[in-house]
């Protein structure tokens, strides 16, 4: 198939770009690479930098470009930056998104594979949480999200579109070839894994929640289980669809934090301060809809077995990605 990845230089969907094109798809990855790394995408795909917003240049790539589905990652994603500054992530993950949306639709594609969040669902009521929870997200993130499963939903019933959206837990973990990098870095296993290997220290933010130890408590998905279950998307024919991707498990951080020592042989300097806002104490997905309907089988996400891929890639890659000249990036890979 020919399909379109926005966000496909971040870390998810450079993996899953990897793995359309290992699988004999072409990929046309679109990117304005404000987050994510050229260095991350997959020889054998094709890449455009360009803003989805943009209108005009998405609608002349898309005419040189035929595509049969799209697979939607880009977003801002700093959930204490939606805190403080909300009107920048409906600017950038709802009106660009929409404008996004036209514009294919202009182009007569209507197969869509949204990258949703766990961050619908908010302080869920019950765990794991199933897909038919309610949705009262804590963060202006979560509601961007949230607010795009519903508009995909319309398009679903007044153009014909077809549209799935997954609602990733904590996707971690890396492939030998990507990794995470995100700048700055916000998520609990990289930052770990810094403090591992330079020896600095690691901020648990919040040790009074109502869990067992009071430290938060997160489900995590390795990216490769994540990227198997967008390509199990393809074969969704018809209707809107939204999916967990978890593992019905959830770690609290000081147990990630154990975790990473035991996998790296490191002690870390552990630093407890306040809560941040925005987030929920619990969060652990149902996967079962995803496991019935699609057939997945997560296959890569044991805790352990995540952060020895991770420490692999850290080790390798140091200082993350290689510093490019982003600005003279126009090739095809």
């Amino acid at each position: 198939m020919k399909i379109l990845v926005s966000g496909g230089a971040g870390f998810v969907g450079s993996v899953c770009c990897a793995e359309l094109v290992r699988q004999g798809h072409s990929v046309l990855v679109v990117d304005d690479l404000s987050s994510g790394h050229a260095a991350a995408i997959p020889r054998g795909a094709t890449f455009h930098r360009c803003d989805i917003g943009n209108q005009e240049a998405m609608a002349a790539l898309l005419r040189d470009n035929p595509i049969d589905i799209v697979f939607h990652f880009a977003a801002k994603a700093l959930i204490a930056e939606s805190m403080s500054n909300p009107g920048f992530f409906f600017r950038h993950n709802v009106a660009a998104g929409i404008i996004f949306l036209e514009t294919l639709r202009n182009a007569g594609i209507s197969k869509f594979v949204f990258s949703s969040s766990a961050a619908v669902y908010g302080a869920p009521r019950e765990t794991p949480i199933h897909e038919s929870h309610p949705k009262q997200p804590v963060n202006s993130y979560g509601e961007t999200k949230l607010m795009f499963e519903r508009i995909l939903d319309w398009y679903v019933s007044a153009y014909g579109w077809t549209a799935v959206s997954f609602r990733y837990f904590n996707a971690c973990g890396a492939t030998a070839e990507i990794g995470e990098d995100h700048r700055p870095e916000t998520h609990v296993i990289p930052l770990l894994l810094r403090a591992a290997s330079r020896g600095g220290e690691f901020h648990i933010h919040g040790d009074n929640y109502a869990t067992p130890d009071g430290t938060c408590m997160r489900d995590y998905v390795h990216v490769e289980d994540i990227a198997a279950a967008h390509l199990l998307a393809l074969q969704v024919a018809e209707g809107a669809k939204a999916y967990n991707i978890g593992t019905g498990h959830s770690y609290s951080v000081l147990e990630v934090c154990q975790a990473v020592e035991e996998v790296t042989g490191h002690s870390i300097d552990v630093r407890k301060g306040p809560r941040r806002p925005g987030d929920p104490p619990v969060l652990c997905a149902s996967p079962d809809k995803l496991k019935e309907e699609l057939g997945w089988n997560p296959k890569h996400s044991d805790l352990h077995s995540i952060i020895r891929s991770a420490w692999h890639w850290k080790r390798s890659h140091p200082d993350g990605y290689i510093s490019e000249n982003q600005e003279l990036v126009t090739f095809a890979r």
